[in-house]
C-alpha cells in the first residue's frame, strides 16, 4: 500500500536524466532483438486521473495538510473506500501499485482521533479515544507508513494525533509509551501474536478504543502464513469486542483475483459483508513490460563463476547448471541473474534509474557486485557510475535501509539490486526501469515489481528475464499467461494451524458458543480433542487454557510454517555460526558430505546432529552436491472426486507423505556432470498434508502409445511440469509443493500422480489445483510442447528439486498422457 501522501509528489532529482519508455525500449531492442533475447513487448497506455471532492466529514486540518503536500483532491477510489470505512463497513481496496490506498485508511482514522480530541477531556472520553491498529508484512513498510504519517501531520500542523511503530525491535520503555499514548500503532502479525495478544491486559486502552484495523498488502498473506494471520485478526476483533469496541477492517491489496474472498477469509465474514473497491482512478503513465530470455551459451561466462549467479534451485543454496546438451537439444542459456547484471549495467550507463529484483539475499549482494564490475569496464565514467549502485535486502540495520531509500529518492543511487523487500508499498518513486531476474513467485508479485517503474504517473519500463525453469520459460513464450491473476490461497480451517490459535484464544478469553462460527468450527470436536490432549479445560463458562502447563499457548503456533527447528551451520575450529537452514531441508542440503555455500565460499559438511551442522572450509571443492530421496504417499481420506472420460479420475483429500534422504551425488563444475554417488541413512520424515491426485487406467495409457516401458518416465515428467505450473493458478512457489508419481500405486491400483502441499495440514494449494484441474493440465501440456528440446530439459520437465536425479523422464510420453487428460476433460 503506497503512501497516498507522497506517491504523487516525488520526481527525478539529483541531476538524473529521465527516459521515456520509447527511449529505453529502443535501447532494449538494440540489445535483445539481434540475438532473439527480446521475446515480447507489452505496452499499457497512460491513464488520466479521476478525482472527487474531499468528503464533508474529513477533518479540515488534515485536508489542508494533504493539499500542502500537493494532493488537491483525492482520487475517486480513495474517497469510495474512505466513505465506506467511515460508515462502519469492512472494506477491501485492491488497486494498482502507487495508487495511494493508505489515504483511504488514514483520512477516517485520523479524523476520528481529531474529533475525539476536540470533545470532553474526561477520563472516560480519553479511555475511549479512537485507536487504529495497522498490520503490515514487513517492518520496513510500517516504518515507511509512519514516515508518511509524520509528514502529513507536520504539514497539517496537527500535534494531537500520536502515531508510533511497535515491534520486536522496539525498546521496552518505548513500548510503554506506545501502550499509554499512541492513537495509531503500526506493527506486524508476529508482534501481535507473540506480544500484544498474550499481554492484552496491558493494551486495554488500544483495544477498548479500537475503531479501525488496517491490513496492508494483504495479498502477501498466503498459504500457512495467510491462515495464521486470518486467525490472529479474528482474535484481535474478538478481544476488542469484549472491551466494547466494534472495529472496522480495511484490507489493502494489490490487484488480485477475487480480493473480496481473500479479505473475507482474513476477517472471518462473508464476502457480501464487504465493500469492494477495485476500480483504480489514479493516474498512470505508459507502462511497458518486456519479456526476455538469456542468450545461449555452451560454456559459462566469467561472471557465472559466482555460484549465486548460477541458476537458483530454491533455498538450499546449491546451484546447478543445465545438463550437458544432447543431440537435438539446444545449448543451455546463461542464468537470469547473469543476464540481469549485464542489462542493469547497460541501463544505468544510459542514465536510467533502475531497480533489479532477485529472489535471495545473497543473490542481491552478488548482483550488485557484478553490476559494478560491468560498469567499471566502461572506463572512468563507468567507474563513477559503479559507485552509485548498491544492494538492499532484509537483514540490514534499519538506519542502513532508510539511508538507501533516501539515496534512491534523491537520485544519488542509479542502480539498486534488491529482494522482494522493496516489492511491497515502501514508497520509492521516480524509477525509470525495473529488471526482474527470474519468476518472483506469482503474477501478482510480477505486476507489483514491474509497477515500481514509472510510479507517480510517469512512464516506465520493466523487463522480466526468464530463468531456466518450466514456468519461467512458459510465460516468456506465452505472454497471454500473464494476463490473469492468481487467487490468494490459504485455509484457516487447517487443524494444524487452527489448534494452537484456539489454545491462545482460550488463554486470552474463554471460548464460548459464539466463538465457534468466528473460528470456522462446525462443532466442538476439535475443542474436545484439545481437552483430551490436556491443552484445554472445559468449565461451565467456556473452554479455558490449562494454566498448569509449562508452555505459553502462543508459542505453539509457527506463523511462518517453517516446521522443524532451524539447523545452525557451525564452522569447525572457530565455532562461528555461518548461517542457518530450514530444519525441513537440512537432510537434503547439509547432510554429511554436502557442499554448503556461504558468501561465495565452499564448505564441506562433516556431520549433522542435534540441529547443528559442522562444516569446514573447502575452497578446493570443484563440485556441488545434490541429495537423492525416496518418497511414499499414503491416502488417508478422500474428500472429493471428479470423473473425466477415458476412465480418468481426479481426487482431493488428506495424505501422509513419508520421505527419506538415501544418498547424494557429486556434480562437477561447471557443467554439473555426475561424478559419483554416495549412500546415506537419514531418518524418515513424515508429513500429513492435503493433496490432489489423478489416476488413469493402464489400458488408456497403452492406447496413446505409452507402454509399461516408458510409463514411469512419462508420469514423472508430467508430475514435474504440473508442479512447475501450479503457481500460475495458486499463490504458491514450486518449493511450497511436492509430488510423487508411480506406475502402480498400492492403494489406487492404477498409474497415479500426486501433488501435495509441503506444509502440515495443507495450505490450500493442492485444493486450488483440484478446482482448476482443466486449465492446469492445459497449461502444463502447452509448457512442455512449446519447449524446443528433444528429450526434456530444465525449461520443461526437469526439476531442480527432484530427489531421483531427474530419472526416469520421458517428455514425449508426458505429452501423450497430458493430451489424453486434456481430451478427456471436454
Amino acid at each position: 500500500m503506497a503512501s497516498g501522501v507522497c506517491a504523487c509528489l516525488i520526481g527525478h532529482t539529483g541531476g538524473v536524466s529521465a527516459f521515456a519508455p520509447p527511449d529505453l525500449l529502443g535501447l532494449l531492442r538494440s540489445l535483445g532483438e539481434p540475438d532473439g533475447r527480446l521475446l515480447h513487448v507489452e505496452t499499457t497506455p497512460a491513464r488520466p486521473a479521476r478525482t472527487a471532492p474531499w468528503p464533508a466529514w474529513a477533518d479540515s486540518a488534515l485536508v489542508a495538510g494533504y493539499r500542502e503536500m500537493g494532493v488537491a483532491e483525492p482520487w475517486t477510489h480513495q474517497v469510495q473506500a474512505a466513505d465506506a470505512l467511515r460508515a462502519g463497513r469492512h472494506t477491501v481496496i485492491a488497486t494498482g501499485t502507487g495508487s495511494g490506498k493508505s489515504l483511504a485508511a488514514w483520512l477516517p482514522a485520523l479524523t476520528a482521533v481529531r474529533e475525539a480530541a476536540g470533545t470532553s477531556g474526561s477520563i472516560a472520553a480519553l479511555q475511549r479515544r479512537p485507536t487504529t491498529l495497522y498490520l503490515s508484512p514487513t517492518k520496513a513498510l510500517s516504518a515507511d507508513q509512519l514516515a508518511g504519517l509524520e509528514r502529513l501531520l507536520g504539514s497539517a500542523g496537527v500535534r494531537d494525533v500520536r502515531a508510533a511503530t511497535c515491534d520486536g525491535d522496539t525498546p521496552l520503555q518505548e513500548r510503554d509509551w506506545v501502550r499509554e499514548h499512541a492513537d495509531v500503532v503500526l506493527t506486524n502479525p508476529d508482534f501481535v501474536h507473540f506480544s500484544l495478544l498474550p499481554g492484552h491486559r496491558r493494551w486495554v486502552r488500544l483495544l477498548q478504543g479500537l475503531r479501525y484495523v488496517v491490513l496492508d498488502e494483504c495479498h502477501a498473506y498466503r498459504g500457512v502464513l495467510g491462515a495464521h494471520v486470518a486467525l490472529i485478526v479474528r482474535r484481535v476483533l474478538r478481544l476488542a469486542r469484549s472491551f466494547g469496541a466494534e472495529p472496522v477492517v480495511l484490507a489493502a491489496s494489490a490487484t488480485t483475483a477475487d480480493p473480496a474472498q481473500t479479505a473475507a477469509r482474513l476477517i472471518g465474514v462473508p464476502p457480501a459483508a464487504l465493500e469492494v473497491v477495485t476500480e483504480d482512478s489514479a493516474p498512470a503513465g505508459r507502462r511497458t513490460l518486456v519479456l526476455w530470455q538469456p542468450r545461449l551459451s555452451r560454456s559459462f561466462s566469467p561472471e557465472d563463476d559466482d555460484p549465486w549467479l548460477l541458476p537458483e534451485v530454491g533455498q538450499t543454496g546449491d546451484p546447478i547448471g543445465g545438463d550437458s546438451p544432447v543431440d537435438g537439444d539446444p545449448a543451455p542459456r546463461r542464468s537470469a541473474a547473469s543476464e540481469a547484471a549485464e542489462l542493469v549495467a547497460d541501463l544505468v550507463a544510459a542514465g536510467a534509474r533502475t531497480m533489479a529484483f532477485v529472489r535471495s539475499r545473497a543473490g542481491a549482494e552478488a548482483l550488485a557486485g557484478h553490476i559494478r564490475e560491468h560498469l567499471r569496464g566502461h572506463g572512468e565514467q563507468g567507474a563513477a557510475l559503479a559507485e552509485r549502485v548498491a544492494a538492499y535486502r532484509g537483514g540490514y540495520l534499519p538506519e542502513e535501509r532508510r539511508e538507501l531509500e533516501r539515496a534512491l529518492r534523491r537520485g544519488d543511487l542509479l542502480g539498486l539490486a534488491t529482494t522482494n523487500a522493496l516489492e511491497l508499498g515502501v514508497d520509492i518513486a521516480g524509477l525509470d526501469a525495473v529488471v526482474i531476474s527470474g519468476w518472483p513467485g506469482t503474477r501478482v508479485s510480477l505486476r507489483q515489481q514491474a509497477g515500481r517503474a514509472g510510479r507517480a504517473g510517469s512512464d516506465g519500463v520493466a523487463v522480466f528475464i526468464a530463468g531456466e525453469d518450466a514456468l519461467e520459460t512458459y510465460v516468456a513464450h506465452h505472454p497471454e499467461a500473464l494476463q490473469g491473476l492468481e487467487a490468494t490461497t490459504f485455509d484457516p480451517a487447517n487443524p494444524y494451524v487452527l489448534a494452537p490459535h484456539l489454545c491462545a484464544a482460550a488463554q486470552e478469553l474463554p471460548l464460548t458458543g459464539p466463538d465457534l462460527a468466528l473460528f470456522g468450527l462446525p462443532d466442538e470436536t476439535l475443542l474436545e480433542e484439545l481437552a483430551h490432549r490436556g491443552l484445554l479445560r472445559r468449565r461451565p463458562t467456556g473452554w479455558f487454557w490449562d494454566i498448569s502447563r509449562p508452555e505459553r499457548p502462543h508459542d505453539l503456533a509457527d506463523l511462518r510454517g517453517s516446521g522443524p527447528r532451524p539447523v545452525q551451520i557451525v564452522e569447525a575450529g572457530t565455532g562461528s555460526v555461518l548461517g542457518t537452514v530450514d530444519g525441513a531441508r537440512a537432510d537434503s542440503s547439509v547432510h554429511p558430505g554436502a557442499i554448503y555455500l556461504h558468501q561465495g565460499r565452499s564448505f564441506l559438511v562433516e556431520q549433522l546432529e542435534d540441529d547443528v551442522a559442522v562444516v569446514h572450509a573447502a575452497p578446493e571443492a570443484a563440485y556441488r552436491t545434490r541429495a537423492r530421496t525416496s518418497s511414499q504417499v499414503r491416502i488417508l481420506h478422500q474428500r472429493e472426486e471428479a470423473s473425466w472420460g477415458e476412465g480418468i479420475t481426479w481426487h482431493a483429500g488428506d495424505v501422509e507423505v513419508t520421505s527419506q534422504v538415501t544418498g547424494y551425488e557429486r556434480r562437477m563444475l561447471p557443467g554439473m556432470e555426475i561424478v559419483g554417488t554416495y549412500p546415506l541413512e537419514r531418518p524418515e520424515r513424515v508429513l500429513r498434508t492435503t493433496a490432489v491426485w489423478w489416476t488413469l487406467p493402464e489400458e488408456s495409457c497403452t492406447a496413446v502409445s505409452v507402454g509399461k516401458d516408458v510409463l514411469p518416465g512419462a508420469l514423472h515428467a508430467a508430475e514435474h511440469a504440473s508442479i512447475a505450473l501450479l503457481p500460475l493458478l495458486a499463490t504458491c512457489d514450486r518449493w511450497d509443493i511436492g509430488g510423487l508419481s508411480t506406475a502402480l500405486h498400492h492403494q489406487t491400483a492404477q498409474p497415479t500422480v500426486f501433488v501435495y502441499d509441503g506444509f502440515a495440514g495443507g495450505a490450500g494449494f493442492a485444493e486450488r489445483g483440484f478446482r482448476m484441474a482443466e486449465q492446469w493440465i492445459r497449461d502444463t501440456r502447452a509448457a512442455i510442447a512449446s519447449c524446443a528440446c528433444a528429450h526434456g530439459c530444465p525449461s520443461c520437465v526437469q526439476s531442480p528439486k527432484c530427489g531421483n536425479g531427474n530419472s526416469p523422464l520421458d517428455k514425449r510420453g508426458a505429452l501423450r498422457l497430458l493430451a489424453l487428460l486434456e481430451r478427456s476433460a471436454r
